[in-house]
């Protein structure tokens, strides 16, 4: 796993400020060469996530380098009204989709006669409501084709299938009722999980409301307690509430970082949260993984109140941890293979 894997798409109705933000976003892009490992697509923006312990902890170590931990944003195509029959440029726009791990969905909350909204007046919550029926429709369309196709292994008694189909089902009906299938998963049975999981619905995954305001435009402010779901104002244009936007698309992924530290580079690494020692490793290299033996650990902010590595042991601060240890946010690891 690397500090690049997880992405999160922004979507939208045409004409919505999307690849405004996109642009804004990708000024403060990090340099390819620290990330190797990524495709570098243009409409792909790796992005530094704001943390004021990564600047601590490089003023601490005097480090040579900094590099901080990043979140990647994918530019996806506007999406119109009938996208999950083909609309527009709809099957690739919901492909797109698939392959990103979360959905920031732009809403334009600002009236501006100059830019036309796409179905000729700015109402929020109606766009959410196309954009969402346009992910709900897509999911009954793979839910109904996969139903189809499970009945010849029932028949063939295959016991899976009758979990599969049975989680399916669930999902089938909150979907027929307008409603998003991350909203049945917590009440499926843990069999039925791993099969509706597999299926990569639309969806399923994790979804943040970025609501797209204005400095030089009036804005619908009266919309906020109505949005159904977590939320961030952005102004693009005047880069306002980007680091929060950054932020919270960080922790909307799941992520966490942990810092590694000395003479020559201070850095963050993106990490899913719960990850063990070694698989947290592994976002520097898959060795430290296989070939682990045990990790040093010690909170940031007790490294620093300590002034120096040799105080820390000194007070015993600095902890010995095995392949069971839980990383978590704000720790600083030195690994030993």
């Amino acid at each position: 796993m690397s500090s690049c894997k997880l992405s999160i798409g922004i979507v939208g109705l045409p004409n919505v400020g999307k690849s405004t933000l996109f642009n804004a976003l990708t000024k403060k892009q990090v340099p390819a060469e620290n990330y190797p490992f990524c495709t570098i697509d243009p409409s792909v923006g790796i992005i530094p996530v704001p943390d004021e312990r990564l600047e601590k902890l490089n003023e601490f170590s005097k480090s040579k380098k900094k590099i901080p931990a990043v979140v990647e944003f994918v530019d996806i195509a506007g999406l119109v009204r009938g996208a999950s029959k083909g609309e527009g440029k709809g099957n690739d726009f919901l492909q797109h989709i698939r392959e990103c791990d979360a959905i920031a969905e732009v809403v334009r909350i600002f009236d501006d006669k100059e830019i036309l909204h796409v179905e000729g007046k700015v109402d929020p919550l109606s766009d959410i409501e196309t954009i969402n029926l346009e992910l709900i429709l897509k999911d009954m369309e793979t839910v109904s084709k996969r139903l189809g196709s499970l009945e010849k292994e029932i028949r063939a008694g295959k016991k899976e299938a009758f979990w599969e189909k049975s989680g399916l089902e669930k999902v089938q009906k909150k979907l027929e009722k307008g409603e998003m299938a991350s909203a049945v998963f917590e009440n499926l049975d843990d069999q039925e999980k791993p099969f509706v999981k597999n299926m990569q619905l639309l969806t399923m995954k994790p979804l943040l409301y970025v609501l797209n305001t204005s400095e030089a435009s009036e804005n619908r402010n009266d919309i906020e307690d109505k949005i159904p779901g977590p939320f961030v104002k952005v102004d693009p244009v005047f880069e306002k509430g980007l680091g929060d936007l950054i932020t919270k698309a960080y922790e909307t992924l799941d992520l966490i970082t942990y810092f590694t530290t000395g003479e020559d580079e201070t850095r963050g690494w993106t990490i899913k949260r719960n990850s063990t020692a070694p698989v947290a490793g592994m976002a520097i290299h898959t060795d430290f993984r296989d070939k682990f033996i045990r990790a040093e650990v010690i909170e940031w902010n007790k490294l620093l109140e300590a002034g120096s590595y040799a105080n820390a042991r000194e007070k015993g601060w600095i902890r010995t941890e095995g392949k069971t240890y839980i990383v978590k946010d704000g720790d600083v690891i030195e690994f030993k293979i």
